[in-house]
């Protein structure tokens, strides 16, 4: 380990190891820790830090008081051909993921094209750990999952829709898959928090006050709800997610969600799914290499407006991020160090 600024270099595999020993020392059996801290430390490889393992303080507050539960039954059914059912047990979100995933794999191998409905389920973590794993498998995909409620209605004023994130994915054999992965949200209520404590200004588009008036006060803001991307086409978007991931899986939806900030001990039965389709049976590797490659170059050959910012396509920041930290490690706060270590160190004693 060396020191890198404020925060601390550690090796994807000394990192993936410490992460697996401290779910264990949460409760989780080995090979849910190893589907847990895989879909973590993927997310910390492509620079998400906030969905990588600093999720250790957050899951595990709500594992310790049995808001999530250790050691589930995750349970699997086939309706028809193409459809998987995942019952999650309410288990550690990424755990019900990796299951799903799965689950829409094979059935998309046996049909060309499956889906899976995840309902039991908790924060499953970034969606683009997800996409990344199954279009190395030759799959491309959209994933996508409800949230606790944090946007009103299209002109209401109270928080009734959550910010629900969506990903798609597609493989390349020979090159970058295309990954794109966003919550419904303009921005993230740690920007407004930032904005505020730098005493700054917001501009409007990012929230609205209590009353749903739009607002360049953070305080403001954080008092009121943040606003979906795209105005009303963004809130009908988060509302499309909701009903695949929560009303269609069994799980709950919308204000049925409960908040782990207001209830940690109790399960939110949050849901998910996995629409997946078997590239392969589309063409040969080279076919698809070749026109993913080209779709790419299209995008990058664009000449650009700032001759330092080029044109990038979805998940090439992540992606060579992904690549710089596997080479020269994971920068990690010491805190969430300090939390795994803490946590591997009760499975110890």
């Amino acid at each position: 380990m060396t020191q890198a600024r404020e925060k601390i270099v550690v090796q994807e595999a000394q990192l993936t190891e410490l992460g697996i020993r401290a779910f264990e020392g949460l409760g989780l059996p080995h090979q849910d820790a190893v589907d847990v801290v895989r879909i973590l430390v993927l997310a910390d490889l492509f620079g998400l830090s906030t969905h990588g393992l600093s999720r250790i303080e957050s899951y595990g507050e709500r594992l310790q008081l049995s808001g999530i539960n250790a050691r589930p039954n995750i349970q699997v059914t086939s309706p028809a051909p193409g459809l998987r059912l995942v019952a999650g047990d309410n288990a550690v979100g990424p755990l019900v993921g990796m299951h799903a995933l799965r689950a829409a794999m094979q059935a998309a191998e046996q049909c060309g094209v499956g889906i899976a409905f995840a309902r039991q389920s908790n924060h499953f973590g970034p969606i683009s750990p997800y996409g990344l794993i199954a279009a190395e498998a030759g799959f491309a995909s959209i994933i996508g999952s409800n949230a606790t409620t944090t946007i009103a209605p299209w002109g209401g004023t109270d928080a009734r829709v959550g910010n629900s994130p969506i990903g798609f994915a597609v493989p390349n054999p020979g090159g970058n898959p295309f990954l794109l992965d966003m919550a419904m949200s303009v921005v993230a209520r740690a920007k407004i928090r930032n904005a505020l404590k730098a005493g700054a200004a917001i501009p409007d588009t990012w929230a609205t006050d209590a009353f749903g008036r739009p607002t360049t006060d953070p305080k403001q803001a954080l008092d009121g709800f943040l606003l979906p991307i795209g105005g009303h086409k963004g809130y009908g978007l988060a509302l499309m997610v909701d009903l695949f991931a929560g009303l269609l899986s069994g799980a709950a939806y919308l204000t049925h969600v409960k908040s782990w900030v207001d209830a940690p001990d109790e399960p939110q039965n949050l849901g998910h799914f996995f629409l997946l389709i078997d590239a392969k049976r589309l063409g040969s590797t080279q076919w698809l290499t070749d026109r993913m490659n080209d779709f790419a170059s299209i995008l990058h050959d664009s000449p650009p407006a700032d001759a330092e910012r080029p044109v990038i396509q979805p998940g090439d920041i992540e992606l060579s991020r992904l690549k710089a930290q596997r080479a020269d490690g994971i920068a990690i706060e010491p805190e969430v160090l300090a939390l795994l270590r803490k946590h591997a160190g009760e499975l110890a004693a």
